[in-house]
């Protein structure tokens, strides 16, 4: 008979647990807030699951949400982290379709989902599972920036085959993805790097042209590959690079910011002379039947090698703080990923 608590089978088993291990802040401020302390042992309701975590990827986000600066804050003391991928080691009362020792990864938007920490019990609806081929790490890589790339390229900016589009800021967790969508979409793919190995990144998953964006002069390259201008730009660093992405817009063409991080000067003229679109896109708009569908065809994306989530980096999870220094630092390469020391 399967318990509702991690090992929870008899007396003798709960003595020799060690006490779940998390990073938790208890106020706003710089990455020093967080701490990595004894938390409750988290124990699944009706309805939720133990999850056993491997893996937590860290997003930008996280950063705007620790520092209070975001424009929705948690309840203080909270667990970040949505991008946990563990093993299924406890099943809450209700639940069905999940079994101990199911790979997943957590389906979820909110502001403290808890997957920075050794365990978590989580909403059994809200978890997907992790392909046979895929790594703990590769699916700590999926739910916030693949499922914000897919938003963003198909419910927003609606890419077709044949459209020339550009992800700016194209080798991080969200550029990769957008990278490899509107590829395997049929787009022709421009994206934009820091680094000389960013650039290799982003053309080994499927951009036709890669140029770095520190370097002058890039702006006028794209125009020669697209005279008639861009049909998209997948933006990453608005507050940077929006004034040029309407420079580079095809009439009728459509920008959606994914990431910004502050004030940008623009001249709304541009928009209107193009009939251009430029719109935002927040990953926790999404509805509960939007991210069913998206994690679903991101599984077979994963599952046929379509989509290949890259690790860049991977820290334990006592040194969050300096992973939320790493994931705001120029020269983005793929996810980095807090590993939980198993013990």
């Amino acid at each position: 008979m399967i318990t509702s608590r991690l090992e929870k089978f008899d007396g003798a088993a709960e003595k020799s647990r060690s006490p779940v291990r998390a990073i938790r802040v208890h106020e706003p401020g710089p990455p020093s807030v967080m701490r990595f302390e004894e938390a409750a042992d988290p124990e699944p309701g009706p309805g939720e699951v133990l999850v056993e975590i491997h893996a937590v990827g860290v997003n930008p986000v996280d950063t705007y949400i620790r520092s209070g600066g975001y424009s929705k804050l948690p309840v203080y003391p909270y667990i970040p982290g949505n991008d946990a991928a563990g093993i299924v080691r406890g099943l809450g009362a209700g639940v069905t379709g999940w079994a101990v020792g199911d790979r997943v990864y957590l389906v979820g938007t909110g502001l403290g989902l808890g997957g920075y920490a050794e365990q978590v019990a989580y909403s059994a609806k809200h978890l997907a599972r992790i392909p046979d081929a895929i790594t703990f790490g590769q699916a700590a890589a999926v739910n916030v920036p693949y499922a914000t790339a897919h938003r963003a390229v198909f419910e927003r900016a609606r890419v077709i085959g044949g459209e020339t589009v550009l992800v700016h800021g194209g080798s991080g967790g969200v550029g990769i993805a957008a990278i490899e969508l509107a590829a395997a979409a049929g787009a022709t793919v421009i994206a934009t790097a820091g680094t000389e190995r960013g650039l290799r990144l982003v053309e080994e998953h499927g951009a036709r042209y890669a140029f770095d964006h520190g370097k002058a002069g890039y702006e006028e390259a794209i125009r020669k590959l697209a005279p008639d201008g861009l049909d998209v730009v997948i933006e990453n660093l608005a507050n940077v690079n929006l004034d040029r992405d309407l420079e580079l817009l095809a009439r009728f063409g459509r920008i959606v910011v994914v990431g910004n991080r502050g004030r940008i000067e623009i001249n709304p003229r541009t928009i209107l002379q193009k009939d251009a679109v430029v719109s935002g896109m927040a990953l926790w708009n999404a509805t509960d039947a939007e991210l069913a569908s998206i994690h679903a065809t991101l599984y077979a994306g994963l599952s046929k090698g379509v989509l290949n989530p890259v690790v860049g980096r991977e820290l334990p999870l006592a040194e969050a703080a300096a992973s939320h220094d790493a994931v705001l630092a120029p020269g983005a390469y793929g996810k980095i990923v807090l590993v939980p020391e198993r013990r």
